[in-house]
């Protein structure tokens, strides 16, 4: 692979490591962004707006693949204009890249577009890709965004959704703020710490971007590692692996207060979760790195 990649959205944690990722294997890499234009080694900027044509149509013409990982981020109070914002996002970002890429006369080989597990709820059963949709807020978002991307005939370009889950990485994501907190003693269990966190490293979620861009396939990819964790699990195994110890849980409604006054965050982004597989990946064979997370976390945070 040495064709050109295509990154809406790219300029946040994900989008940072896929394009480096990329970059450093000689990967042309265009990032759109709502930023400053500039070029960084194998990497261009170029301005966009996430809704409406400009010249950036003009850089999916002959690419390898899109990568799209637009939409306002889901850290905040769902308030009525943060949740259309964050659905709109999404669905304006689909939409006018499936118009961009009907426009090309050499079409990008596949569209790959970020999901998310929450579609499927706030459930404890394990959830392949075939499992049944979720309620609430976020699963709506995901199944109205996944219709959108789906429902449009792109006869000469492979669509394929990765539903992701809890990246853990290295200067930003889901982990920095869990370690901050272990760090000064406030490690505990989140709630019940019932919920299932289906976490997966940043380098394997980088290896299952390769692999779909590299081979023929199309359709859902649940995109986390294939052991999740309970959040009392995850939080005990954070605590082992930066050397700390008991840390006083944190009651529900002290998270939701927490949350909403302290955070300005939704407090379900800690008290739900999922227990989610990447069923399709271990039948197709994908070779996950790292499965084991004591020493996953270990890495990360040493």
């Amino acid at each position: 692979m040495n064709r050109k990649i295509v990154i809406p959205g790219g300029s946040g944690f994900l989008g940072q490591a896929f394009a480096n990722d990329l970059a450093s294997r000689n990967v042309q890499v265009t990032v759109l962004t709502r930023g400053q234009e500039r070029t960084d080694g194998n990497i261009r900027y170029m301005k966009w707006d996430g809704k409406t044509m400009g010249s950036w149509i003009h850089e999916l013409d002959g690419a390898k693949g899109i990568v799209n990982l637009t939409g306002k981020s889901v850290n905040c109070l769902y308030t009525k204009k943060n949740r259309k914002e964050i659905l709109d996002s999404r669905l304006d970002s689909v939409q006018v890249l499936h118009q961009a890429i009907q426009t090309c006369d050499t079409p990008p080989e596949v569209f790959i577009q970020a999901s998310s597990l929450a579609i499927f709820g706030n459930t404890q059963n394990p959830c392949d890709e075939n499992a049944p949709h979720g309620e609430g807020f976020s699963a709506d978002v995901c199944k109205q965004w996944e219709s959108a991307f789906f429902k449009e005939n792109l006869p000469n370009t492979r669509q394929v959704a990765l539903r992701i889950g809890f990246v853990l990485g290295k200067n930003g994501g889901a982990l920095e703020p869990l370690q901050r907190l272990t760090k000064y003693g406030l490690g505990g269990t989140v709630g019940s710490g019932k919920q299932y966190i289906s976490w997966i490293h940043m380098e394997d979620l980088k290896g299952m971007l390769r692999y779909i861009l590299d081979h023929p396939t199309e359709g859902i990819y649940n995109a986390t590692g294939p052991n999740p964790v309970t959040n009392r699990t995850f939080m005990e195994t954070l605590r082992k692996a930066m050397g700390k110890g008991w840390a006083p849980p944190t009651p529900a409604p002290l998270v939701r207060l927490g949350a909403i006054i302290v955070m300005r965050s939704d407090p379900d982004l800690a008290l739900h979760g999922r227990n989610c597989l990447p069923q399709r990946l271990l039948d197709e064979g994908f070779q996950f790195q790292h499965t084991d997370l004591q020493a996953t976390l270990q890495e990360l945070t040493n």
